[in-house]
């Protein structure tokens, strides 16, 4: 059963120096690409993923800006600087809300985040943003009413159950998206 491996390298040393006949990569290369063709990348979309990327990077910085920015001054009709008090949200109160808080955050502006904006699908995207927008507001009414009145279990609810519809919100525009994208894609095959 041992074989000696001299002799089997030798052999493989007239294999290796076998020719090939000429041409024959220029033509297995033709075939090759006949067979596999190059598909071009579509570059179609490129400018509403850079767009979408860029709205999520500002809304990251905007909410950013608005956590560190400190308190402001306004000045009252007697000339005198008035310290406006800083607007705390949840997070400010305790850090089982902070992590609540955060999680739908950051789950609300990475499912955005995966949202493509097409001419096609622009107005349903739209009147999406347009209820968030709206949810927002609210959010930012209900941040007021905690920071004046003071964490209370009712306005604690109501702000952890924007923040899931919210989310919930993002979640169905995604659905849509894709409802749309499959009808689109079954009409065009048809």
């Amino acid at each position: 059963m041992a074989q000696d491996l001299r002799n089997l390298f030798e052999k493989d040393l007239k294999v290796q120096s076998a020719k090939m006949s000429e041409g024959h990569e220029a033509r297995f290369l033709d075939k090759l690409d006949k067979e596999l063709p190059v598909k071009k990348s579509s570059n179609r979309f490129v400018f509403f993923r850079i767009a979408a990327s860029v709205v999520v990077l500002l809304g990251v910085s905007f909410g950013a800006y608005k956590y560190f920015d400190g308190p402001t001054t306004d000045i009252d009709p007697n000339n005198n600087v008035v310290e406006t008090p800083e607007i705390k949200t949840m997070g400010a109160f305790s850090p089982e809300l902070k992590k609540v808080e955060d999680y739908y955050l950051a789950s609300i502006n990475l499912e955005l985040s995966k949202v493509e904006l097409t001419p096609e699908n622009k107005d349903l995207v739209d009147g999406y943003i347009q209820r968030l927008k709206e949810l927002n507001d609210e959010y930012d009414k209900l941040t007021i009413e905690l920071n004046e009145d003071g964490p209370n279990g009712i306005t604690l609810d109501a702000l952890i159950n924007n923040l899931k519809l919210r989310l919930n919100l993002v979640t169905r525009l995604k659905d849509k998206l894709e409802e749309f994208n499959s009808d689109s894609f079954v009409e065009e095959s048809a």
